[in-house]
């Protein structure tokens, strides 16, 4: 945290009113938003700082000599620094990307087609998000490397013995793991994780798109070799996200689109290509979207990781509670280092249907297999709910989604 952001004590109400949305109404209920896993709301500081770049100092990074080019410049690179210095790593490690999806791929694409032979082995978990386990397949399918599932527990944590098999024969060159699951809420064991694949001569990928909302996040600590996540989980706007990768390891990857202003030279011939991070941002950037996830990270800071783990950690604890004493309700995860994620089922009734009925009383809340078909179907079920909170949730809209159940129930004859 820089010396001129001070941790405030954390008041929800107060934060609450930094956010525009949620004064809003649902079908003329007050909004009860228990959908911040998906994508989070935005505070009027995010806002702003991405109206202002807009109205008084727009235009493009990098190729202007002009007032307005360089200012905005300055605020695209400034972003840069305060995302390197949020995750504890040097600013030339921290790509722009649209989002953790692209992230992956990235890695995958370059990374993978540079590094990996036909033959080595990548290592995903079975709560993987899509966005973990799609561009390993594509690669496996275009390249030959071969593709291994790490078994979870019934608790929904790392299954150990599993990954130590997995491991056993010495090919497998990557692991790529969640930092935090997007249904089970499960925290993995980073800093393990990180210390057993070096251990194996394995890099490690850390999907940290829910982790680093919740939690602070020090790369350096983890010595993870790429980590990614999204701008719009962390309060800030869609179309920005972020990778980072080991300076060496970045060194090292030919470029994944092309274009300007990811090259050094450029002949009818050939071309050569910029450092990191500039070679791995072909085009225009999200210019206005970095500027408000710097300020995203700003808003976070401010208040402190600190106090906002406790407060989610509050309130996993009381949704955990309350939704246990509704008879049919059963959550799914129980992992010892659990976050703000409680996706669950109610007996005899459609998750979808769930959803529906929750939101016509103004609640906000998914239906679906979130983005992770192969864990549902590995749970035995085909879809759930999920509710996940943020640092505008309060106990009293969880209440209110244990009070919106029973009414479910009633409208089924439960």
């Amino acid at each position: 945290m820089s010396a001129a952001v001070k941790p405030v004590v954390f008041d929800v109400e107060r934060i609450r009113s930094d956010f525009p949305i949620l004064s809003e109404l649902v079908h003329g209920k007050k909004l009860v938003f228990l959908d911040s896993a998906a994508s989070a709301q935005k505070p009027r500081a995010v806002i702003d700082a991405m109206v202002r770049t807009m109205e008084t100092r727009y235009a493009n990074v990098h190729r202007g000599l002009h007032w307005m080019s360089e200012r905005c410049s300055d605020d695209y690179e400034n972003a840069r620094d305060k995302v390197a210095a949020f995750l504890n790593v040097a600013r030339e490690e921290i790509v722009f990307v649209r989002n953790a999806t692209e992230g992956i791929n990235l890695v995958a694409q370059t990374f993978g087609r540079a590094s990996l032979k036909p033959g080595d082995a990548v290592v995903v978990s079975e709560m993987e998000h899509h966005a973990n386990l799609v561009p390993w397949q594509m690669l496996r399918d275009q390249h030959g490397v071969e593709l291994r599932i790490v078994k979870i527990t019934g608790a929904g944590e790392i299954d150990w013995d599993d990954l130590e098999r997995q491991f056993a024969d010495g090919r497998v060159r990557l692991l790529a793991v969640t930092h935090m699951s997007n249904v089970l809420g499960t925290y993995t064991p980073v800093e393990r994780l990180a210390k057993f694949a070096h251990d194996h001569g394995a890099r490690i990928l850390l999907d940290g798109a829910q982790a680093v909302v919740h939690r602070a996040v020090d790369l350096r600590a983890i010595d993870a070799d790429f980590y990614v996540f999204s701008g719009h989980k962390l309060y800030g706007p869609t179309g920005i996200g972020v990778l980072y990768g080991k300076r060496a390891l970045l060194d090292a990857m030919p470029p994944f689109l092309g274009g300007g202003d990811m090259i050094r030279s450029v002949t009818y011939e050939s071309s050569t290509w910029a450092e990191p991070p500039y070679r791995f941002e072909a085009g225009t950037p999200a210019i206005v979207e970095a500027v408000g996830l710097g300020a995203a990270i700003d808003y976070v800071q401010a208040i402190g990781f600190e106090s906002i783990a406790a407060h989610e950690r509050s309130l996993t604890d009381h949704a955990m509670a309350v939704l246990a004493a509704i008879e049919g309700v059963e959550t799914l995860g129980h992992a010892q280092d659990r976050g703000g994620v409680v996706a669950f089922t109610l007996d005899g009734v459609h998750a979808h249907d769930v959803a529906t009925l929750l939101d016509k009383q103004g609640i906000a809340v998914r239906a679906g297999h979130h983005c992770a078909e192969p864990l549902t179907h590995r749970l035995g079920l085909d879809s759930t709910a999920r509710a996940s909170f943020g640092i505008y949730t309060t106990h009293a809209e969880i209440d209110s989604l244990a009070a919106g159940l029973r009414r479910v129930q009633q409208v089924f004859g439960r």
